[in-house]
């Protein structure tokens, strides 16, 4: 090709639109099975003069990321008709949660929810069945906090039972102390309350809510140690 024009022209005949009046982000890594085009170097140096220079005042674009919530899971744990919680500190102040963390890598919903109680809890946990699948949303826009969140919790809930207990233990960090509060005493709790599933699950549960604990399939490559 004679000069850059004809080398534009020929990636725009390729590729199907005109390189100049395109406003579209290259990923150039797509492009390795082409290293030997001669016009790269070209594209390369178009591409770059198509990015505006960085404006603050401009909203953020949204991210090529793909969406997912964040996986949790909870302890729905009753006794004598009161139900078991946590008081622990948050950005918001001191607020009421069921035993409840997040999935981690390398385990299933049903032993992560052992080890949340556990560890919030200082207690042994035993799930009996499940309770319900849940989806929340939370957001804090306050400009005088340095946290802007806005993240969609996918909860798995547990009903069970609360054995052993490990007095030694210390409750997890941020937790102040564990409540046993009738469900009266919950729901007049309601503003304090971390979650807006905390009513929720408990509801389902006293109106007899139970699913099987098979329902929730954990595929054996869960547990596959890392390549």
């Amino acid at each position: 090709m004679k000069n850059e024009s004809d080398r534009i022209t020929h990636f725009s005949y390729v590729f199907g639109f005109s390189l100049k009046s395109a406003k579209i982000a290259i990923n150039f890594a797509a492009l390795h099975h082409f290293k030997s085009f001669p016009g790269l170097p070209l594209i390369k140096k178009h591409t770059a003069m198509l990015t505006p220079p960085f404006d603050p005042s401009t909203p953020p674009q949204p991210s090529l990321t793909r969406w997912s919530p964040s996986a949790t899971v909870a302890a729905i744990i009753e006794r004598d008709g009161r139900f078991l919680l946590i008081e622990e500190h948050t950005p918001e102040g001191l607020r009421l949660n069921n035993p409840a963390g997040h999935l981690e890598p390398g385990e299933s919903p049903l032993e992560a929810c052992v080890r949340e109680a556990r560890e919030e809890c200082a207690h042994a946990f035993q799930p009996t069945h499940l309770v319900g699948i849940y989806l929340s949303r939370f957001q804090r826009h306050d400009p005088s906090h340095p946290l802007h969140e806005d993240v969609t919790y996918l909860r798995f809930a547990f009903a069970g039972e609360l054995l052993e207990h490990f007095p030694s233990q210390s409750l997890d960090h941020g937790i102040v102390r564990t409540v046993w509060l009738t469900s009266d005493e919950v729901l007049a709790s309601a503003a304090r309350h971390r979650s807006p599933l905390v009513v929720q699950c408990m509801q389902d549960h006293l109106r007899g809510q139970r699913l099987p604990l098979e329902a929730i399939h954990t595929d054996p490559s869960v547990w596959r140690s890392p390549l």
